[in-house]
């Protein structure tokens, strides 16, 4: 059975985005096929964040900053956006099942030392991390009810 692809947008694909694929990933991988996009991909993932999840064991150094074009051709079943400017941005994809609008203030606007601007990406992945843990966590139920033994 094909997992259900789950795309996740954001402008730059370079942090919250990359952030909530690497946390939702290790969730809920095992049932769920996560992929994160950029509407305006920057070219890169911002140090921070692979630092700041790198913290909570789940690495996303080897993660790549990549445009939603590709991801038009495919068969997505869930779009999460997690920025205002993406929501904005984004295209139609034909054949969605679900999206869902969960803007994340973008760590990398905060200004300061670098151990300040760590704690924001780590104020964002921990609000991240709760909200994409109860994602796949209703996935889960949601596969366990739709797998269950039907009986009168």
């Amino acid at each position: 059975m094909l997992k259900p692809k789950v795309l996740i947008l954001c402008t730059g694909n370079t942090c919250r985005s990359q952030m909530a694929e690497g946390i939702l990933r290790a969730a809920a991988g095992d049932i769920l096929d996560v992929h994160s996009a950029g509407a305006k991909p920057a070219g890169f993932v911002q140090p921070l964040a692979i630092k700041a999840l790198a913290e909570i064991g789940i690495d996303i150094s080897q993660h790549k900053s990549k445009s939603l074009v590709p991801f038009l051709q495919e068969n997505i079943d869930t779009i999460i956006i997690v920025c205002a400017k993406a929501d904005r941005d984004c295209p139609i994809f034909p054949g969605v099942k679900k999206c869902y609008y969960w803007p994340f203030y973008d760590p990398a606007h905060t200004k300061g030392s670098e151990e300040y601007r760590l704690q924001e990406f780590r104020r964002i992945r921990d609000k991240m991390k709760l909200k994409f843990d109860e994602y796949a966590a209703d996935c889960r139920r949601e596969l366990e009810l739709v797998n269950a033994p039907f009986s009168f």
